[in-house]
């Protein structure tokens, strides 16, 4: 199918003016919205309908082990072991075949993201910077989506870290809502990430007042005790 079939097909299905948008997002002018949250390491986890996992195994991330990665995440294994040789905090998951299945990153210092945003995320003392935090598709919807985090909060409570600070994109409707499960709250601030022709990024922070995430919210029930320190 040539290119002006597939516009054609496109603006058939989806309308002009969506097809337009979509066009003008993707050649030339794009935004992104990162909402800033933040969560102690200590309060209580609001209660969760998720379902139980298989056994995994818990490891270290380092640079001699990242090979664990080729199976589900072939093309960062580069990354990971560079991470680890920088000194940030990895925790990946294996299964029974010694592959990993999932992983959640740390980083007590400013942290400067060039492998997917490619803008520096300031960190405050006491802080740490939560980033990279990803499941294989059969491990999304499970508890281990909870305990990948609290296993990173005890780990960094040890470094002597007592809040816990990350970015969501706002149009990232799952992750958002797994925030709000975790108990984190909104800073109040946006990065925000504009590419222009798809090759140069430029980044502005705002602030607002109140809440963006009203309407995800669900009724809230009793806590259950955290065990992230």
């Amino acid at each position: 199918m040539s290119i002006v079939q597939k516009i054609s097909q496109h603006i058939k299905q989806k309308g002009l003016r969506t097809t337009l948008g979509k066009a003008w997002k993707h050649y030339v002018l794009s935004h992104q919205e990162l909402l800033w949250m933040e969560r102690d390491l200590v309060s209580p986890v609001p209660p969760h309908s998720l379902r139980p996992y298989p056994p995994v195994r818990s490891v270290r991330i380092t640079a001699d082990n990242a090979s664990a990665f080729a199976r589900y995440f072939g093309d960062r294994v580069a990354t990971m072991a560079e991470l680890a040789n920088e000194g940030h905090t990895g925790l990946m998951y294996l299964d029974d075949q010694g592959d990993a299945i999932g992983f959640i990153w740390g980083s007590k210092r400013d942290y400067f993201d060039r492998h997917y945003y490619g803008c520096l995320f300031p960190v405050k003392p006491g802080e740490f910077f939560e980033f990279g935090g990803e499941l294989t598709r059969p491990f999304w919807g499970t508890e281990l989506s909870v305990d990948v985090q609290l296993e990173l909060w005890k780990a960094m409570a040890d470094q002597g870290c007592d809040k816990v600070v990350d970015v969501c994109e706002f149009h990232n409707i799952p992750a958002l809502k797994l925030h709000l499960r975790m108990g984190y709250t909104e800073q109040g601030r946006i990065m925000n990430i504009y590419t222009l022709f798809g090759r140069w990024r430029f980044y502005r922070e705002t602030r607002y007042s109140g809440s963006r995430l009203d309407a995800l919210r669900k009724p809230s029930r009793p806590s259950v005790p955290a065990t992230a320190a």
